[in-house]
């Protein structure tokens, strides 16, 4: 039983993937992996786990990638055999890179992390995530927007690779410093929990080297197992509850439907 709350087994989990299995592998195909385990689902405690020094099925591909002082050995899942793997580790939560493993050094997204305080309503969140892509827009860049199964919002922006770590995690900095000068009020980019319950805090870091944000479709380790989900712009509206994403909705969801993301896929655009 991986999620108690809600009757949900280790085999219901992996069905779940393998039915969603054309959905999610585009978002994880060639992308180093941070991954969240939890060896008896949510009735004890998860932890991250970011090198695969640990068991791990042959379907699932191993990578070396140079750190700062060492060569760190990172999962790769291109496969439905290796997403199902992952569920056998019991993970619940797949985190990926900016980069693939073609072009590791160059990010091919940003990511913006929209990470709201405790009062904080949903209706403020979509004020901010649109205004976000207003500003992205006048810098002639194009977003998407996904729930992050939790109270949060990620705002993508894709990017044909070419510009480095340090270029988009210092162009990601610059917006969200933008931000919290047009409204102090509302908008932070202090990351101390403390005194931000009425603000949003815009997590710029996502975009530093090494550092993951969870993959579109992934579940997470939540009582209710909910999903990242990907919307298009029209979707994202203060009556939207994003907490209806969960493994027992998406599928519902998904059916018959045109991708919302079928646009990140065609965007080609760049750093200026």
């Amino acid at each position: 039983m991986i999620y108690p709350d809600a009757a949900i087994t280790k085999v219901d989990v992996a069905r779940f993937y393998e039915r969603i299995a054309d959905w999610i592998l585009p978002h994880l195909k060639g992308r180093p992996l941070t991954l969240v385990r939890c060896p008896d689902g949510l009735r004890s405690p998860c932890f991250y786990m970011k090198h695969s020094k640990v068991w791990a099925l042959p379907s699932i591909r191993r990578i070396n990638i140079q750190e700062k002082t060492k060569v760190g050995e990172y999962l790769i899942v291109d496969t439905v055999p290796a997403l199902i793997s992952l569920v056998q580790m019991n993970i619940l939560e797949i985190h990926t890179w900016n980069t693939c493993e073609d072009h590791v050094e160059q990010p091919d997204r940003i990511v913006f992390d929209l990470d709201p305080g405790e009062k904080v309503t949903w209706s403020q969140i979509v004020d901010a995530a649109r205004l976000l892509r207003r500003l992205l827009r006048k810098a002639g860049l194009e977003s998407f927007p996904k729930t992050t199964g939790g109270n949060g919002l990620h705002v993508v922006v894709p990017l044909i690779p070419g510009a480095d770590w340090r270029a988009c995690l210092e162009f990601a900095r610059s917006f969200a410093l933008l931000l919290e000068q047009y409204n102090p009020e509302l908008f932070t980019t202090a990351f101390a929990k403390a005194g931000r319950e009425r603000k949003i805090l815009i997590d710029y870091l996502r975009n530093n080297r090494t550092n993951t944000s969870v993959a579109a479709y992934s579940t997470r380790a939540k009582p209710g197992a909910p999903v990242s989900m990907p919307l298009r712009w029209n979707d994202l509206t203060p009556t939207l509850t994003p907490r209806k994403f969960t493994m027992l909705t998406v599928e519902a969801r998904l059916r018959n439907r045109k991708d919302p993301w079928a646009d990140y896929w065609r965007t080609e655009q760049r750093l200026g």
